[in-house]
This record gives structure tokens, C-alpha cells and sequence, in this order.
């Protein structure tokens, strides 16, 4: 028994450190901007971690301090061009940020190893506090889902028009979101530094980028249930499906396009509709 749990622990860690990036991904996406800018945050966190534990020799307390500091002003910095963009162009704006910083990764080589990555990082953080910053970063959301904060997220993301002539400022809203997103994803960015022993630039590109999206579209948008459950979702399929672990894009995408067209609000979003649907249902049968 104990040694089916050792054998899984290490997925459990990876989907501890990926719901904090679908978190980050989802405070954005509630907030009604259309960013994509996640992986960027989070190795921009990483590295900073990374760089603070190999070359200045410093605790990793100050490491993930400095990676949560830096993803937020990098999130900051990047709301205020964003702000002026909508929709797709929000999107395409974040990719470019995320190919910069992934250039920049592997061209400063005295400062992040280049090409071949930052390696020998001590490992200081286990399961226990990935679990630890996981709940706190899930009661975070939750807090934020139920107060006012939230909801004048919600009112943002549905009708913009709305949102102002409510008083809503729209701007420090969204840059909010963006602050929180980039806390987040620099602490768990640091997370991951701080777990793995090495860090490649590659790793916080493109696929890092779709991978995020996917966890919060494949679970749901609305809710916090939505990113723990497509997190879980897409991090235990290659475990499961081990010959197709390799094709897993390709599994991602498929399962994105029968999400997108029959369960468009996400897995644990429509299950949650239809529980209330139902309760409704029966306190109008029981009157």
C-alpha cells in the first residue's frame, strides 16, 4: 500500500503545482480578459526562485517571496497595454509576451544557463507545502468567488456597459486579475523551481500555455470546482493511458473540441447546472 501511494505521490505533486497555474488562469478568464499570459508569470517566477537559490545562495522563503513579487509586477506591467486591447487581440498580445520571455530565458546565459536551463536548484519544497500553498491558492479563489471583488468580476466579464454604468472601474479591476493571476503564477512557478531540481525554458512556452487553458476550459469557468476538476482530469489521462501519454496534445485537443461543442460551460460547471436544475425542480414538485 504504502508503496502504490510513493509510486503515485509524484503526480499528486505535479497536480498540485498545475492547479495553482489553472487558478492563475482562471482569475483572468473571470475577470473578462482574454489572457494567456500564464506560462510567462510562472517562469518568470521560476527562474527568479531558481536564480536566488544557485547563484546568490539565498533561503528559499525570500526565493518564493521574489518569484511571487516579480510574476505580479510582470502581470502589473502588462495590464496596462493590455487595457486598451479586447478579445483576441488580448490573446495575441500575451503570446508575444510569453515568446519574449522565453527568449530572453534562453539568451541570457550568464544569468539563467540558456539554452541548456538553470540546474542544481536545491530541492527545499515536498509534498506537504505544495498541499499547503494549493489550499491556500483554492481558498484564495473561493474567498474571491464570494465576495464583492468577485462578483464585480462577474459583472465585468458578461456586459462591460453594465459594469460601468454600475460604478464598476473596469481598468483597476482588471488589473487586479492580473496582479493576483501574476502572484500566483510566480509562487507556484517558484513552487515547481524549488521541487524539480533543474528548470528548462522550453518548459514554460507554448505547451505550458495550452495546457493551463485547457484545464480551466475542460473543467469549467464559472466555478472553482472547474479548474480543480479539469486539472485532475488531464494530469491523471496519460497516467492511465500510457501508450498515449506521448500523444498528449493531441488527446488534449480532441477532448477540448467535444468539451467546446457539447459541454461548452466545462465538465464540473454543467454538472454543478444540473444538481441545481434538479434541487429547483424538486422544491417546485414538493410545493
Amino acid at each position: 500500500m504504502n508503496g502504490l501511494v510513493a509510486g503515485y505521490l509524484p503526480l499528486f505533486d505535479i497536480y498540485l503545482i498545475h492547479l495553482g497555474l489553472a487558478f492563475s488562469q482562471y482569475i483572468v478568464l473571470r475577470a473578462g480578459v482574454f489572457s494567456l499570459a500564464t506560462a510567462a508569470f510562472a517562469g518568470i517566477g521560476a527562474y527568479t526562485a531558481g536564480i536566488f537559490a544557485v547563484n546568490l545562495g539565498l533561503h528559499p522563503a525570500l526565493g518564493l517571496l521574489a518569484g511571487t513579487l516579480t510574476g505580479m509586477a510582470a502581470a502589473i506591467f502588462l495590464s496596462v497595454p493590455l487595457a486598451r486591447l479586447r478579445g483576441v487581440y488580448q490573446a495575441i498580445a500575451t503570446v508575444a509576451f510569453i515568446q519574449i520571455c522565453l527568449s530572453l530565458n534562453i539568451y541570457s546565459e550568464n544569468l539563467t544557463g540558456g539554452a541548456m536551463g538553470l540546474n542544481n536548484i536545491p530541492k527545499t519544497v515536498g509534498t506537504g507545502t505544495l498541499f499547503v500553498f494549493a489550499a491556500l491558492a483554492t481558498y484564495l479563489i473561493w474567498a474571491i468567488e464570494r465576495g464583492r471583488l468577485g462578483r464585480a468580476f462577474n459583472t465585468i466579464r458578461q456586459d462591460e456597459a453594465v459594469a460601468a454604468s454600475l460604478g464598476i472601474n473596469i481598468t483597476r479591476h482588471q488589473m487586479l486579475a492580473f496582479a493576483i493571476s501574476g502572484a500566483l503564477a510566480g509562487l507556484f512557478g517558484g513552487l515547481e523551481a524549488y521541487h524539480s531540481y533543474a528548470l528548462d525554458p522550453n518548459q514554460f512556452g507554448f505547451h505550458l500555455l495550452i495546457t493551463t487553458l485547457s484545464y480551466v476550459i475542460l473543467g469549467g469557468r464559472n466555478s472553482v470546482v472547474g479548474p480543480l476538476i479539469g486539472t485532475a482530469i488531464l494530469i491523471i489521462l496519460p497516467e492511465i493511458a500510457r501508450p498515449l501519454a506521448e500523444n498528449r496534445m493531441v488527446i488534449y485537443g480532441i477532448m477540448l473540441i467535444v468539451v467546446i461543442n457539447y459541454l461548452p460551460k466545462g465538465i464540473a460547471d454543467t454538472a454543478i447546472d444540473a444538481i441545481r436544475a434538479r434541487r429547483l425542480k424538486a422544491r417546485g414538485d414538493a410545493k
